[in-house]
């Protein structure tokens, strides 16, 4: 196959998850679910934090922002899937390809600096108790969010510059339901050395050095509650990190048993299914895990339900009066 300079690319072909029609209704409405409840789900968890002046904790600011990236993040990649699978199309710009990689690969990334910001501050809450409104002020937490903002688009940028320099073949079908950065890499005919280093050295940067300042920040939690003398202040210093702590299993076992799935198999198509697991499960379910097992968070949901209901009831009475 001869390669093509990147200016001749107009359009790749997302394959999906599967070529037979039969099962392309099912999986629309499956996934048009799962986006629905990820974005309603998250906005109610931003509107309940913004809505609550008891909520308005470092804590929850770095929550709201999760919330706000979960939704940046699956919007990035399944509106097109579902608007594909709609108008029986398969195809992506090569423009909409590089923006759609640069997107994903922006909000991952800050999804990942975010928990291991949110470890940062439980182990300074449970650590430094005393100390916790000093250090955590208002400026480090807002400089926390910026400073993982710029990074993550820096580092966007860096792998779709890399992505931009390569020659693709003529072969531009992408087993996939979204241009992931790897699958792009893969089909091009020019080197790819280069490409594959950075992929490398961010993974171990961004992935292992996050993780393990994650793990280095609970066991330091975990050293510090078995210091502590009572059973029912062990468990409230547990309660407040077992939610954080289930999405950080989630997202980081998720994201590593993909990696172990493409690694045994070397199957395009069952990475794509593998993959759905952190690009639109683990968006779905933090809401939930967050509000089922948080008193204020649930207060908080109850309170501004009840001022919209509240507010619904008025404007129809109003409508109904001459």
């Amino acid at each position: 196959m001869n390669p093509r300079n990147d200016t001749e690319i107009s359009e790749f072909l997302l394959l999906g998850f599967s070529e037979e029609r039969a099962l392309q209704p099912l999986i629309f409405g499956l996934f048009l679910s799962m986006y629905l409840i990820t974005v309603l789900g998250n906005l109610l968890i931003i509107l309940a934090v913004c809505s609550d002046s008891h909520l308005h904790t470092p804590m929850y600011f770095f929550l709201s922002n999760l919330s706000f990236v979960d939704i940046c993040f699956s919007s990035t990649t399944i509106p097109k899937m579902l608007w594909n699978i709609q108008t029986q199309s398969k195809v992506i710009t090569y423009e909409g390809c590089i923006t759609q990689m640069y997107f994903f690969v922006l909000f991952a990334v800050l999804d990942n600096f975010l928990l291991t910001v949110m470890a940062y501050d439980r182990f300074v809450a449970i650590c430094h108790p005393l100390h916790y409104t000093v250090i955590m002020s208002p400026r480090l937490c807002a400089l926390l969010v910026l400073v993982s903002w710029v990074m993550s688009a820096l580092h966007s940028l860096l792998e779709s510059l890399m992505v931009l320099r390569l020659s693709f073949c003529t072969d531009l079908h992408i087993p996939h339901f979204f241009c992931e950065l790897n699958q792009m890499v893969q089909l091009a005919c020019s080197d790819t050395f280069p490409n594959n280093m950075v992929m490398c050295f961010a993974a171990v940067l961004l992935g292992v050095g996050s993780l393990t300042g994650i793990l280095y920040s609970y066991s330091k939690i975990v050293s510090s509650i078995y210091g502590i003398s009572s059973s029912q202040g062990r468990y409230k210093a547990l309660s407040t990190c077992a939610s954080h702590l289930s999405v950080v299993s989630l997202f980081y076992c998720t994201s590593l048993g993909v990696y172990m799935s493409s690694a045994a198999t070397h199957s395009s198509h069952s990475n794509a299914k593998a993959s759905v697991m952190y690009t639109v499960v683990t968006p779905m379910l933090n809401p939930f895990i967050y509000s089922l097992r948080n008193k204020d968070i649930k207060r908080a949901l109850k309170m501004f339900l009840g001022k919209a209901t509240l507010k619904g009831h008025v404007v129809l009475r109003l409508k109904k009066c001459p």
